[in-house]
């Protein structure tokens, strides 16, 4: 009976949503924006309730009188954020969710069905910030809180106006534009942090090195950037556009410049064969290192190796 307790929520509609937040009924199936709306399971005060939506979520919370947990504790700007979450996201119930747990100033639910048909159906799933932990939320300053207030009153409006043939394609545009202006002003984010970024790329290096261990890489393979993501404490889409904005690579991409560093050092500078330096650098096939090995030379292992000796 206690573990049924503590299950996660699952909402599969707009109503329920609505319902669990003790709102009226949508007035459009597909999409509503609500203001002021509280996680489930806080209407009591208490913590709020472990849940999952099948529909995009998008709120704002407003300035708080106390500073919200954010993952490097650094806080940009206090006029407010965003924070974002994608269908089948486990939201609430974690020790670093107050920002998702505090009283969202305005709170979009998109079920993608209503993006059906238009182009971002398919551009929404390219934006990284939508499976963002609760505390990597965008911090916004008083003129970016403006331009954001400013779309959502937009769809406010549309939503509450009379539905006709141009309705969708209004709302559409507006949430457009708004996660573009999400993506701008995350990437602002990530460039103003370059100085409070510094400790976390050193640490990234740490870790890496630590990964490549040559007695670690055998039995526990390649590191990947789940992994990473997990020892420095943040999601892994986060570390990757956090280090595509600072060093134009993404967290795979370092670990495969490391990758090819150790396996040119092993096959420059030892007599293993092929496959034991395949093995060594955690690959369980020679075939798979060799492939890797010339997609990211240009040269098979064998003829890296010959040139390294001519030289």
């Amino acid at each position: 009976m206690k573990k049924q307790e503590n299950a996660p929520l699952r909402f599969t509609s707009l109503s329920e949503a609505h319902r669990a937040l003790g709102l009226p009924a949508p007035l459009h199936p597909l999409i509503s924006l609500v203001r002021n709306a509280r996680p489930p399971g806080r209407a009591g005060g208490g913590p709020a309730r472990p849940h999952v939506l099948s529909f995009y979520k998008v709120s704002f919370w407003p300035r708080q009188n106390r500073t919200l947990r954010y993952g490097q504790g650094y806080y940009d700007f206090e006029a407010g954020g965003l924070l974002f979450a994608a269908p089948g996201q486990l939201l609430g119930g974690t020790p670093n969710a107050e920002a998702e747990e505090a009283c969202a100033h305005v709170t979009l639910l998109i079920h993608p069905d209503f993006l059906a048909s238009y182009p971002l159906a398919q551009k929404i799933r390219e934006y990284g910030f939508f499976t963002y932990s609760a505390n990597e939320a965008l911090h916004v300053s008083e003129p970016e809180r403006e331009v954001l207030l400013a779309l959502f009153r937009t769809m406010e409006a549309e939503l509450a106006s009379r539905l006709d043939e141009f309705s969708q394609d209004v709302v559409i545009a507006q949430l457009d534009l708004l996660l573009t202006y999400a993506n701008r002003f995350y990437k602002r984010q990530f460039l103003t942090r370059k100085a409070v970024h510094h400790d976390l790329l050193q640490r990234l290096e740490t870790a890496l090195a630590e990964c490549f261990r040559p007695e670690r890489l055998p039995e526990q393979g390649i590191p990947t950037v789940q992994h990473l993501a997990e020892r420095l404490r943040m999601s892994p889409s986060y570390l990757s556009d956090m280090l595509r904005a600072l060093t134009g690579q993404s967290a795979q991409q370092h670990i495969h410049d490391r990758l090819i560093e150790r396996a040119k050092e092993q096959l420059a500078a030892t007599g293993l064969t092929v496959s034991e330096v395949a093995y060594a650098l955690g690959f369980e096939h020679s075939q798979s290192f060799s492939r890797f090995f010339k997609t990211k030379t240009n040269l098979s292992p064998l003829a890296f190796r010959r040139s390294v000796q001519l030289n």
